[in-house]
């Protein structure tokens, strides 16, 4: 994918492209768009590269409308900007998307042909397994797997009890899928109660949403999709971009180019995990300046030494006290936001619906509760500010912004969680960004 421009202004950004397997997808010339990268930020001398991460979008065009959306919103921030050439000398800014197949459990998934509901247009089998299996993986154990579930639904769609051998296909998805069951503290991918494909049939006791059932016979292969692209967001952000993070500070080493990164839903994960490399636990060339988690679908005791469920540290705790970003984190949350505040406890298996004034859950997500269990001098909880405003952010510290007033569209059964593109999120990441020097 060559350079884009993005529209109604001039500027470009280079859109690196991931596929399912965690490998990089070269160019129509078999080049690869990273050592583009590393070439063009050699010639060009970049003042600061902002890096963006999506989340939740499975394709190509979905992928470059949102980065058209948020980088025109950025870029938008004419204040801002100002501010930056201020701050930067011979400020130079270069921009960076990531693509990577995240094709979960979103609106696409439910009340869809396909979900055995009444309503919907006929699917034949074959292509129902066909959809899914390009999704998660095209092994025959899975397809054999998914083949049980459909033909189960197309006998009958909404049995009044899990049939014992759609139950142990789905046990044998997970198996397939590598996915664990460890709680607070593990990776993204194990952040959950131990799998119940029952729970997730009934849909956590919570019946439907906004219309649409959360459980049936679909029930578990949501949660199972769901984990499948947090371990996806994983692997893509220790493996490759941790990789690729290194090689572009070392490339700019000289240059004293700012890093600033920036990750929405699943690519808090990623960008989370290019920081931290594998385990949560391997070194960077230097410092990133800058990172901002907006709605992030992580736990919200991600960041945090002692987890009070258990004791574990989470699992990216060493990025704070290895001082592997220098300027402010930033995370937002919104109680608008129903794909992280109600969808992510239940693929964790987490009956109830989570409230701000409920007090901090087991397993809940940064875009519900901001970043928790780090110590008062590290972490402070304030309200998101207009677009005109000014933040007394200071470097190496957390501030969890409650963006409820402005991260507030609804849209489907996730809530406001993609309403992130107003003039306020993108001011916020500028402030991060002025504030790391």
């Amino acid at each position: 994918m060559p350079f884009r421009t993005v529209p109604g202004t001039s500027q470009r950004y280079g859109l690196l492209s991931y596929d399912k397997a965690g490998r990089e997808r070269p160019e129509p010339d078999n080049s690869l768009m990273s050592n583009r990268l590393l070439e063009h930020v050699t010639s060009e001398r970049p003042t600061n590269i902002f890096f963006f991460s999506h989340g939740w979008h499975g394709d190509m065009p979905a992928a470059i409308d949102q980065y058209d959306r948020w980088l025109g919103a950025f870029l938008g921030a004419t204040a801002d900007h100002v501010r930056a050439e201020a701050t930067f000398s011979g400020f130079k800014p270069m921009l960076v998307g990531l693509h990577w197949p995240s094709e979960a459990w979103g609106d696409e998934d439910v009340g869809q042909p396909g979900s055995f509901g009444a309503g919907n247009a006929p699917e034949q089998p074959e292509a129902m397994i066909e959809r899914f299996a390009s999704r998660l993986g095209d092994e025959p154990a899975i397809r054999a797997a998914l083949a049980t579930i459909v033909e189960a639904g197309r006998k009958n769609a909404a049995p009044a009890n899990l049939p014992d051998a759609v139950r142990q296909a789905y046990f044998a998805l997970n198996e397939e899928f590598g996915l664990g069951a460890s709680g607070p503290g593990a990776p993204p991918d194990a952040d959950r109660d131990r799998f119940d494909p029952d729970a997730g049939f009934e849909g956590m006791g919570q019946g439907s949403f906004g219309g649409i059932s959360l459980g049936g016979l679909l029930g578990p292969l949501r949660q199972l999709t769901y984990y499948v692209m947090k371990k996806r967001a994983r692997a893509i952000g220790e493996q490759g971009m941790h990789t690729w993070l290194n090689e572009l500070q070392t490339a700019t080493a000289g240059s004293g180019t700012r890093i600033h990164l920036m990750g929405h839903s699943f690519g808090c994960i990623v960008v989370s995990s290019m920081v931290g490399g594998p385990d949560g636990a391997a070194p960077l060339r230097r410092p990133v300046d800058s990172m901002a988690l907006v709605q992030g679908a992580v736990s919200l005791w991600a960041y945090c030494a002692t987890i009070p469920f258990g004791g574990a540290p989470g699992y990216f705790h060493r990025i704070i006290p290895d001082k592997k970003v220098t300027g402010p984190i930033i995370t937002t949350r919104s109680r608008h936001d129903t794909a992280v505040g109600v969808l992510y406890p239940f693929a964790s298996r987490v009956r109830g619906t989570p409230a701000f004034e409920a007090g901090l859950p087991k397993l809940g997500g940064i875009g519900t509760y901001g970043m928790q269990g780090l110590s008062s001098g590290v972490v402070s909880d304030m309200a998101m500010q207009p677009a005109a405003a000014s933040y007394e952010w200071e470097r190496g510290r957390v501030y969890n912004l409650d963006a409820s007033a402005y991260v507030a569209k609804k849209h489907g059964f996730s809530g406001a969680h993609n309403d992130i593109a107003g003039p306020e999120v993108a001011h916020a990441i500028w402030e991060a960004a002025i504030k790391s020097a």
